[in-house]
């Protein structure tokens, strides 16, 4: 897939002074001469204030490293977590690998499609949702997972994903984790092992007694051997 910066940038990029001040913090935490590595966090916060990354904020981004733009450019272009262009207000991002697609992944992107009206990299016309199809969400084990802007839901299905948009629409943001009522990542239904209450106390053992038991069954099992056979 061709990564490029979008056709129609804006004039300038500064960030705020919330923002500004968090990118500050992020580069004093690199020794001198290091603070090249700060890219990514301070990529991630022009994202974060503009929705996307933008050509302006690489080249502010690119002085305030002492880096040529071109470096910050590979970085913004390599990694599929920044936006090269802009996005609706909730970026809805379907998993599709192969856990969740052996899941029922295809179902959640179908409903997406039909209940937003686009494809995916599309946008809604009023600006509210964008649909992407991403890579290994890291929590197969509740497949099929959808993650709307940072938040992850789980265990989701046709039907559940349009209940979490619905949420959205209304102003009723849906809790992220499992949609079904599981337990974070533990099996669905009843406990079938470990059913004991972990909190009871351990009760006391008598290691006289169980070491006295050991002996007797030691003796008993060196007399039986001795014992004249028939």
């Amino acid at each position: 897939m061709k990564r490029a910066l979008h056709e129609h940038q804006p004039a300038s990029f500064a960030f705020n002074a919330d923002m500004q001040a968090r990118a500050e913090r992020i580069i004093a935490k690199y020794p001198a001469g290091r603070q090249r590595s700060a890219v990514i966090p301070l990529l991630d916060l022009a994202q974060r204030q503009e929705g996307w990354v933008t050509k302006p904020a690489i080249e502010v981004i690119a002085q305030m490293l002492s880096m040529p733009s071109i470096r910050v450019l590979e970085v913004a272009t390599f990694y599929t977590m920044f936006n090269l262009a802009p996005l609706g207000k909730h970026n809805i991002q379907v998993c599709t690998s192969l856990s969740c697609m052996l899941r029922g992944s295809d179902d959640v992107v179908r409903a997406c499609k039909d209940r937003l009206g686009i494809g995916m990299g599309g946008t809604t016309p009023d600006g509210q949702f964008s649909l992407h199809e991403v890579e290994c969400a890291g929590a197969c084990v509740n497949a099929p997972v959808v993650a709307v802007n940072d938040d992850y839901y789980e265990d989701v299905d046709g039907a559940g994903i349009w209940k979490i948009i619905e949420g959205f629409k209304t102003g009723n943001k849906p809790k992220p984790g499992p949609i079904n009522g599981r337990d974070a990542s533990a099996p669905i239904g009843p406990a079938l092992t470990l059913t004991e209450d972990p909190t009871k106390p351990i009760p006391k053992q008598d290691f006289a007694a169980a070491k006295a038991a050991f002996e007797k069954a030691k003796a008993e099992a060196a007399a039986k051997a001795a014992a004249p056979k028939n």
